[in-house]
């Protein structure tokens, strides 16, 4: 289910929304996985490696953003990028951040969820029954997998100012863990908060996209594509058992999959 699905159909939106030669898309997860992913940035034999991958991914874009300058504007989000006013200032070297920051971003977090959406109703198959009696249900069980699964287990902030919280004293500059898993498994925000319900009425106060300023800028993008998925499982009348190996993720930042052998059948 992994590669098949959760990583073809997120590199495949990866590819239409900078329009990105489709016979090379697979790229895009590839670069990702080398510039994202926790087991591979710490595999120190790996780094003259790494850096070499990142070096071809650079070199790629930089042909493609060249391509898009001399053409006239078109809907793609590097044409976009170079033709617009409050964009086409940046240097090459943020330009590439911010596709690199992209690429990971759409990538790892949906992709990883899409998985989790599968192994989380083979968990709780009463609700995978309740969703597929009634898939009005779908929009709000993709709250609900969201705050369940949490594909982003923390992120990472610097204090600005001193503060009290609760009682524990945070100086201006200390570095503080924000732990959306477990803000997502609050027992005084969500009841049984440990179960899987897909008609949960306050799913969507999960915070697995963040939460102010800094919530993700493509929150909407991946909750399109997380409710196409089970609208098109549901119109196709399939459903998917977990049936092999599950492989997750080691790491404590990315909640994810490696592998996931699953069987598909129509109901």
């Amino acid at each position: 289910w992994v590669d098949k699905v959760s990583i073809e159909l997120t590199t495949g939106m990866l590819a239409l929304l900078f329009g990105f030669p489709w016979k090379d898309r697979r790229l895009l997860t590839f670069w990702s996985d080398w510039a994202g992913d926790v087991e591979l940035t710490l595999a120190r034999d790996l780094t003259d490696m790494r850096f070499g991958f990142l070096s071809e991914m650079a070199h790629y874009f930089q042909r493609l953003w060249g391509e898009r300058m001399r053409a006239e504007p078109t809907g793609d989000l590097i044409s976009m990028m170079i033709h617009s006013e409050a964009m086409n200032h940046m240097s090459p070297q943020e330009f590439m951040g911010n596709l690199v920051l992209l690429i990971v971003g759409g990538n790892d977090t949906t992709r990883n969820t899409m998985s989790g959406i599968v192994h989380a109703l083979d968990q709780f198959s009463d609700q995978r029954e309740l969703l597929e009696r009634d898939p009005s249900l779908i929009p709000n069980a993709v709250q609900e997998c969201l705050r369940f699964v949490t594909p982003l287990a923390h992120m990472r902030r610097t204090a600005t100012a001193d503060a009290d919280l609760f009682g524990q004293q945070i100086k201006a500059g200390d570095k503080l863990i924000l732990w959306y898993l477990s803000a997502n498994r609050d027992e005084s925000v969500f009841d049984n908060p440990d179960k899987l319900i897909v008609d949960r009425p306050n799913a969507r106060r999960h915070l697995s996209f963040g939460h102010g300023i800094h919530r993700c800028v493509g929150a909407r993008l991946a909750e399109l594509q997380l409710r196409i998925l089970l609208e098109e499982m549901h119109e196709r009348q399939m459903r998917v058992r977990v049936a092999g190996d599950v492989e997750r993720v080691r790491a404590n930042f990315v909640h994810g999959f490696r592998k996931l052998e699953v069987v598909i059948e129509k109901r």
